[in-house]
């Protein structure tokens, strides 16, 4: 199976090694190319522009950053490069971007699934990432044996923008839960109390969610080096979700509150640290 990234990040990379891992013939583009030149060590196909990526390949794979930097790269592509290719947007943006995203390739000769993941570089690297397909079902029958290697469970949800809907509410709870929690540790530590008892009782309620585990080292050690999904993303998603839910008439009054914690932890020049660090917007270390 010929495979292309457009997209070498944190997600793009990881996804690469894996895929490698498991036989596939894998062309890779980067607009910062060192990034990436590693991989040409493990077999991968290093492209210095994206038209060599998406020539080289059957299905493309599409892990930018947002809407206008995956507008940005095709509009880099040779035209005659697009015919035919399935591409597979596996970022998270909003649903009428994928649309108009699909619209585009289409005009060009090429099919379009959107597939958001959910999951971090552990289970990218894995194959088990959870993912949420939307669009032509005929596409997605052609991207299965793919989407297999990369999560064991595919969910195909609908039409496109659908699976882009759900990946947004889906990271609008990483928002909530991370800001919520954050709170409640802070108040815990303000006043003394053994954070592990309250972790204890915190773990036996209903109340529990196990990303309070998976964070609280950091937020504790205020260590927030190497993330797997940065402030800045968790930012731009939170936005996102702002844009879609005034479109919506939703009352989004909650978000825009946390959605400024995310402006005071990037002003604290967090911008490119694990997420959890809202947790240093919340309660300032005073030391």
């Amino acid at each position: 199976m010929k495979i292309g990234i457009l997209g070498g990040g944190l997600m793009g990379n990881a996804l690469a090694q894996h895929l490698l891992n498991q036989q596939c013939e894998l062309s890779i583009y980067n607009r910062s190319i060192e990034k990436i030149a590693d991989l040409n060590t493990h077999g991968a196909r290093v492209c210095s522009a994206a038209s060599e990526a998406v020539e080289q390949s059957e299905i493309v794979v599409l892990l930018l950053s947002d809407a206008d930097a995956i507008a940005t790269v095709l509009d880099s592509v040779a035209p005659g490069a697009f015919m035919d290719k399935l591409f597979i947007q596996m970022g998270t943006i909003a649903p009428q971007q994928s649309q108009h995203i699909e619209h585009q390739l289409n005009s060009a000769g090429a099919e379009y699934l959107e597939c958001p993941v959910l999951g971090s570089l552990p289970e990218a690297r894995s194959g088990k990432l959870i993912l949420m397909a939307a669009g032509m079902e005929d596409n997605y029958q052609r991207a299965l044996p793919l989407l297999k290697m990369i999560g064991e469970t595919p969910r195909y949800i609908g039409r496109t923008g659908q699976a882009a809907a759900v990946k947004l509410a889906l990271n609008q709870l990483i928002a909530g839960l991370t800001a919520t929690f954050s709170l409640s540790l802070a108040l815990i530590e303000e006043n003394g109390i053994d954070v592990d008892q309250f972790m204890q009782i915190l773990r036996e309620s209903a109340l529990y969610a196990p990303t309070f585990d998976k964070k609280l080292d950091r937020m504790r050690n205020r260590n927030f080096s190497d993330p797997n999904f940065p402030t800045k993303h968790l930012a731009k998603d939170t936005r996102l979700f702002l844009e879609v839910g005034e479109q919506l008439r939703l009352d989004t009054s909650a978000l825009e509150g946390i959605n400024r914690l995310l402006d005071k932890t990037i002003a604290m020049g967090l911008d490119n640290t694990d997420y959890s660090a809202l947790y240093a917007a919340i309660s300032p270390d005073r030391k």
